[in-house]
């Protein structure tokens, strides 16, 4: 070989080390505490059979292309463990306490799986965390009051777990969260004040709050649900502010007070005040834009009003109402623009449709248990009464 092929073989060999030591270089930049971190939280959860999520997660190769790990520079920003494809089986085992040495991160998510065990008081140290997602999983165990030391802390979902204990009211505290899930597990207590201007999702169904509600949700509220748990109080001043909402469901609780009828010129999809005892009269102050509303099983009382006409599902059964019904409510129905009028267990005393007249297919009537004959039969739900009508004798006693 010449000189000159000599001279070029050690530039190649010299190229070739320098590509080695980068490609080493780029594997070991990762954070030594984050690199320790990410192997500590693996050998605390396994995949589920049936699931692949730590397949790619082979430590000899750059942790930074791992699936769900996302860095920035030489830290881990975004840990997202688990397939949120619905139907995966996910993970199983237990949340190390080492994610509390991801001290750069800004997200994290837990997806279903089987995960048990405590939230980790170290997910505190996270002062740059903006999302904690763990969701559907099998978190037991209180929520630790150091979760109110994120105060850059956006969204806090830990709905469909086990965790029991009351709500800490540092978390109400936190200056920017917009999105508030705790729903389907077993948290006890009084609903917190949520001081966050930005809030627009509170979800706290199906637990066993009790107490009456706070004064202070910011009314940049969209959703807000509490359905299920064993709330009470009147909620006329909480609710007179919301006028951002365009979903609410406060069913299955003990409110009492009346419904303020300002309520219904929100803009909202879905209203859902079933099965509390609320009482007294409902007159909206002009034609309701909601397209479900369910007042059923209260203690209304009153005429209805015809501005319920322009509702598509009306559910009014099981109070107080008496009267003739609204003929607007009949013609939308007819026309199968109202689907759904749901009036039985009342005491209204007339309703103007023709008994030959036909219920369109799409639409439902439940007139039955009230102080009138029904004109027409029509289909009510399943379990109801047999009784088509009212007994003259509470008729005349809710008249007297």
């Amino acid at each position: 070989m010449g000189k000159q092929g000599r001279k070029r073989l050690v530039s190649y060999a010299l190229f070739l080390a320098a590509l080695f030591q980068c490609r080493f270089l780029a594997f070991a930049i990762l954070d030594p505490l984050d690199f320790l971190a990410l192997q500590l939280i693996r050998k605390s959860m396994n995949d589920l059979p049936g699931s692949s999520f730590f397949a790619s997660w082979d430590f000899t190769s750059d942790p930074c292309n791992f699936t769900g790990v996302y860095c920035e520079s030489d830290k881990v920003i975004a840990l997202n463990l688990g397939d949120p494809r619905a139907g995966f089986p996910g993970l199983t085992g237990r949340l190390d306490t080492a994610i509390g040495k991801l001290s750069a991160l800004t997200e994290f998510s837990l997806v279903p799986g089987r995960v048990f065990g405590s939230l980790p008081m170290s997910i505190s140290r996270l002062e740059n965390l903006r999302v904690l997602a763990i969701t559907r999983n099998f978190i037991s165990g209180d929520i630790p009051a150091s979760l109110g030391r994120l105060r850059r802390l956006k969204t806090l979902d830990l709905s469909y777990n086990r965790l029991t204990g009351k709500i800490p009211r540092s978390i109400g505290t936190l200056p920017e969260l917009t999105n508030v899930l705790l729903c389907h597990n077993n948290l006890s207590g009084s609903v917190p004040p949520f001081l966050s201007q930005a809030l627009t999702r509170l979800d706290l169904k199906r637990n066993a709050l009790t107490g009456s509600l706070p004064n202070s949700f910011s009314p940049s509220l969209q959703f807000l649900s509490l359905s299920w748990n064993q709330l009470t109080g009147p909620v006329d001043s909480v609710l007179s502010r919301l006028d951002q909402l365009s979903f609410l469901d406060l069913s299955f609780n003990r409110f009492t007070g009346p419904i303020p009828d300002r309520i219904f010129s929100f803009p909202l999809t879905n209203l859902h005040l079933q099965r509390n005892s609320f009482y007294g009269p409902v007159q909206p102050g002009d034609q309701v834009k909601i397209s479900t509303v369910d007042l059923s099983h209260n203690m209304l009382s009153g005429r209805i009003s015809p501005m319920f006409s322009t509702v598509q599902n009306l559910y009014l059964n099981h109070n107080r109402f008496t009267g003739q019904v609204p003929d607007s409510l009949v013609d939308r129905l007819l026309s199968a623009s109202l689907q759904t009028l749901y009036l039985q267990h009342n005491f209204l005393t007339g309703i103007g449709i023709n008994p030959t007249a036909e219920i369109p297919q799409s639409s439902s009537l439940c007139i039955q248990y009230n102080c009138m004959v029904p004109p027409v039969q029509t289909p009510c739900p399943l379990k109801f009464e047999t009784q088509k009508t009212r007994p003259t004798s509470l008729c005349n006693e809710w008249k007297g």
